[in-house]
């Protein structure tokens, strides 16, 4: 009986993933890298300048600047695809890292499943307080309030 060489894998050669399906998801990983980082130059560099250009610049910036940008839907879609844009790029950008120097499959399981933890609890978070922020909270000091609160 003779074994093929071509079926017994050389134990010094680097770890080879087996592939699992006939998608090409690194592909469309690396594309939206491409596209995700042009969009998030353009949402960040329009967020700094609203910040920091627009009106008094960074002394400006405290309660009631926050609560007038997130009382308007614009503004909570703007920061809403900053930080899913964001985390998902980073987090896709990280997974890449882990693949390339992880050499264990169970330490990249566990690194993974890590990085998926984080960014779920991040992204979830950040959402609800966009959604969730109110801009006129009671009992708040006139003075800390956006112009649009009344006084109750």
């Amino acid at each position: 009986m003779t074994v093929s060489t071509s079926t017994i894998a050389n134990p010094r050669d680097p770890y080879a993933r087996k592939r699992l399906s006939r998608t090409n998801t690194e592909l469309w990983a690396w594309l939206f890298m491409r596209v995700s980082g042009v969009i998030l130059v353009v949402l960040i560099f329009g967020h700094l300048f609203v910040n920091l250009m627009v009106g008094d610049g960074v002394k400006a910036i405290d309660f009631a600047f926050v609560g007038g940008k997130w009382s308007s839907p614009f503004w909570q879609v703007w920061d809403l695809l900053m930080l899913w844009l964001a985390m998902i790029h980073g987090t896709n950008g990280v997974r890449t890292v882990i693949n390339d120097y992880a050499e264990k499959h169970g330490t990249r399981v566990v690194l993974k499943s890590l990085l998926i933890l984080g960014f779920v609890i991040t992204v979830v978070l950040g959402t609800l307080v966009i959604f969730t922020f109110d801009s006129c909270p009671p009992g708040s000091p006139a003075e800390l309030l956006p112009s649009f609160c009344t006084a109750a």
